[in-house]
C-alpha cells in the first residue's frame, strides 16, 4: 500500500547514514531509486591505547549538512519528503542535563563525548561481565564483546564516575539522532536488544543482569537513562522533526521520523527482502567491518553468534549476527604492509581509483577471470587471517590476532595483488566459518545478499562466493545502508504498512554471483582447512 500519487507528484523518503568516518544522506523514491546523495566526513579521535572517540556534536552538523545537500541535488521540495530515517554504528553517546555533551575520556574534552564501536578500552569490564554466567549472555551467542555498551558502561562508573554520574542519558548513536530530531527519548528495539542485552521477546530489562554485573544503579533508576519506552523500527517518534531541528536539516517542521536501526541492520533491511524471503538470505555488510545477519522464524542460539534478537531487523523475526570486527578495514591493514603499498596507492590515486580497485582490475587481467583470481595467492603460498582486531564470531574471542603465512622478498606488484587476493579469500573464510557454525545449530541459509563499500567490486563478491560455496546476490540499489532507513522513513512516513513491505517494494536483485566448481572449489577448500589450522596455531601459542 503506497501513497504515492497524492497531488503534487511523488513522494520520496530520505535516508541517513553515520558510518564511522563520515554522515551520509540520499533522497529515494517509492521504487527504491536513489535520486541523490550526498556525504560530510566526521573526525574520529585516537586515544591512547584501545580508546577511539568521536563527538556527537559533530555528527548531528554533518548530518545536516549532508541532508540539505542531498536535498538540493534531487531538487525536491521538502514538502514532498513523506519521511526520514536515520541508522548509524552502534556508538555509546554520553550527555549530562539539556543534553550536553560529557567527556568519555582522559583527554577532557566534553566534545568527545562518543565511544566508538570498535573502542576496545571495556576488555577487562567484557571479561568480568562474562565470568558471571548471567543467563542474558545466552542472547548474545553466550559471551558479552568490548564492543557492546553495557561493558563500556561499566568503564565509564568504574574509570570515569563523575561523568558517570552526571550522565542524563546513554544513546546508542541511532537513539540520539533520533532524539535530536523529534526529542522523542524512545529507543529502538534494534539498538537496545543487540548492543544493551534488553529482552525484546519479554519486553523487559533484566533487572538482575545490571546488578550482578556491577549496574545496579540503572536499575534503581528505573533504567531512565537508558531507555523505558523501546519500539520497533519504522516506528514513527514524536510529533516528527522539531522546528528546529527541520530549520537545520532544511526539511519541514512535522516530517515524520523513524525509529531507526544500527548501521549494519540497515543494510540488511535494504537487501534480504528483495525476493520476498528473508528467511533464506544471510545479509552481509562488508565495510570497515563485517557483519552477518541471518533471519530465523524461530529462535536459535549458536554459540559465538551474537542474539537470538527479536524483532531487531525484521519485525517478529529472530536475528543472529556476526562478523568480522575489522574486515576492510582488515584489506587496507594488511596491503599497507607490502613494501610496494605507497608507491601503489600513488599510481591508483592518479588514475582517480582506490587502492583494491586497482589491485581487483589487475587481479582479473592476470587471472583471465574473477574466480582464477585465486591461484595467484595460491602460487605464492600465502594464507591470510585477518583477525587484526580480534574474532568477533564465531569464538567471540577479543584477543585473537592476524596470521599471514608465506611472506616473501618479493617488491613487485605481482606479489601485492597476490596478497590482496589472499586477503579477500580470508575474508570469505571467516564468513563461511559462521555460515557453517549457524548451520550445525539450527539457522541455515541458502545464499548470502551482500552490501557495503567494501563489497561492491566484481572480483570481491565472486571470492566470497567460490571462499562460501554459497551464491553472492546484489542489490541494484548503490547504497543498500541507506535504503534502508529511507525504508524506514517511508513505513514512519505511511508509505509502507510495515517494514516487511517496504523491503518487498524498494529492493531488487540485480546480479547473482554463483560459486565456482570443480578445480577451483577444490582449492577454496584446501585454503579454508589452512585457514582454520592457522587459527589453531595462533590460538595454542598465544
Amino acid at each position: 500500500m503506497t501513497t504515492n500519487n497524492q497531488a503534487g507528484g511523488p513522494r520520496h523518503t530520505v535516508g541517513v547514514d553515520v558510518g564511522t568516518g563520515s554522515a551520509r544522506a540520499g533522497i529515494f523514491d517509492s521504487a527504491g531509486r536513489m535520486v541523490a546523495s550526498a556525504k560530510h566526513d566526521i573526525t574520529v579521535f585516537h586515544e591512547s591505547g584501545a580508546m577511539v572517540e568521536q563527538s556527537s556534536t559533530q555528527i548531528w552538523n554533518a548530518v545536516c549538512h549532508a541532508v540539505k545537500e542531498a536535498l538540493a541535488q534531487a531538487a525536491v521540495s521538502p514538502e514532498r519528503i513523506a519521511g526520514i530515517g536515520f541508522d548509524a554504528t552502534c556508538s555509546l553517546v554520553v550527555l549530562g542535563e539539556g543534553g550536553q555533551p560529557l567527556p568519555v575520556g582522559p583527554s577532557e574534552v566534553a566534545e568527545r563525548d562518543i565511544i566508538v564501536w570498535m573502542d576496545h578500552r571495556a576488555v577487562e569490564q567484557a571479561e568480568r561481565i562474562n565470568a558471571t554466567g548471567h543467563d542474558v549472555l545466552r542472547f548474545v551467542g553466550g559471551k558479552i564483546s568490548p564492543e557492546m555498551e553495557t561493558p563500556k558502561l561499566l568503564w565509564l562508573l568504574e574509570n570515569r564516575p563523575k561523568v558517570f554520574a552526571a550522565a542524563w542519558q546513554f544513546f546508542d548513536l541511532t537513539d540520539f539522532l533520533t532524539w535530536r530530531a523529534t526529542g522523542d527519548l524512545s529507543r529502538s528495539t534494534c539498538t537496545v536488544t543487540c548492543k544493551w542485552t534488553y529482552l525484546a521477546h519479554e519486553r523487559r530489562w533484566d533487572e538482575s543482569y545490571f546488578r550482578t554485573v556491577g549496574l545496579g544503579v540503572l536499575a534503581d533508576e528505573g533504567f531512565a537513562r537508558i531507555g523505558q519506552t523501546i519500539v520497533e523500527p519504522g516506528t514513527p517518534l514524536g510529533s516528527g522533526l522539531t522546528p528546529e531541528a527541520a530549520a537545520q536539516l532544511g526539511l519541514r517542521a512535522g516530517t515524520p521520523v523513524a525509529t531507526g536501526v544500527i548501521d549494519a541492520h540497515a543494510g540488511g533491511i535494504g537487501t534480504v527482502g528483495a525476493q520476498g524471503q528473508p528467511e533464506a538470505c544471510l545479509a552481509y555488510v562488508f565495510g570497515t567491518s563485517s557483519c552477518t545477519m541471518t533471519t530465523t522464524r524461530d529462535p536459535v542460539f549458536v554459540p559465538g553468534v551474537w542474539g537470538p534478537y527479536y524483532s531487531a531487523m525484521v519485525p517478529e523475526a529472530w536475528l543472529n549476527e556476526g562478523g568480522q570486527s575489522v574486515a576492510g578495514a582488515a584489506i587496507e591493514r594488511l596491503l599497507t604492509l607490502h613494501p610496494l603499498a605507497g608507491e601503489a596507492a600513488s599510481r591508483a590515486a592518479s588514475e582517480s581509483q582506490s587502492l583494491p580497485t586497482m589491485l581487483a582490475g589487475l587481479a582479473a587481467q592476470a587471472s583471465g577471470g574473477l574466480s582464477g583470481a585465486v591461484r595467484l595467492a595460491h602460487d605464492q603460498g600465502l594464507h591470510v587471517v585477518p583477525e587484526f582486531l580480534g574474532n568477533r564470531a564465531p569464538f567471540a574471542d577479543p584477543h585473537a590476532r592476524a596470521v599471514i603465512a608465506g611472506l616473501g622478498m618479493e617488491t613487485d606488484m605481482e606479489s601485492l595483488v597476490a596478497l590482496y587476493v589472499a586477503g579477500i579469500c580470508s575474508i570469505g573464510y571467516g564468513l563461511r566459518q559462521i555460515i557453517e557454525v549457524q548451520a550445525q545449530a539450527g539457522a541455515p541459509i541458502e545464499q548470502v545478499v551482500i552490501s557495503g563499500g567494501a563489497g561492491r567490486l566484481d572480483l570481491v563478491r565472486q571470492l566470497l562466493a567460490d571462499a562460501t560455496g554459497k551464491p553472492v546476490l546484489a542489490t541494484h540499489a548503490d547504497e543498500p545502508v541507506l535504503l534502508g532507513a529511507a525504508m524506514l522513513g517511508g513505513v514512519a512516513g505511511g508509505l509502507y504498512e510495515n517494514a516487511r513491505e517496504a523491503m518487498a517494494a524498494m529492493s531488487q536483485i540485480s546480479k547473482v554471483y554463483a560459486p565456482a566448481t570443480g578445480e577451483i572449489a577444490a582449492l577454496h577448500e584446501a585454503r579454508y582447512r589452512a585457514f582454520t589450522q592457522l587459527q589453531d596455531v595462533a590460538r595454542a601459542i598465544r
